[in-house]
């Protein structure tokens, strides 16, 4: 299995979850863990995918999710797991 980190920030509006996961299920890729919050309106979203089945390249799959977060007005960023846990190690 093939694990990737993706986390969106930004201010709260109405579809970010349901747009987001629209984009994972056309690419094939599977929520396997999510965690959302809302604080005084701004959203956080931190999910763990399975990419193993998704037909694109993970790179085009991390520029796609940016762009549609440009479009809704946040920030998403998608990292190969192995590299968010190096990132993050304490």
């Amino acid at each position: 299995m093939k694990k990737a980190i993706i986390t969106v920030v930004g201010k709260d509006t109405v579809g970010i979850l349901a747009k987001t996961c629209t984009y994972l299920a056309a690419a094939k890729i599977n929520i396997l863990d999510i965690s959302q919050t809302v604080v005084q309106d701004y959203f956080n979203m931190m999910m763990i995918v399975d990419v193993s089945k998704c037909r694109k390249p993970f790179e085009a799959v991390a520029a796609d999710l940016g762009e549609l977060g440009l479009k809704m007005g946040l920030k998403i960023r998608c990292q190969k797991s192995e590299i968010f846990e190096k990132m993050h190690r304490v």
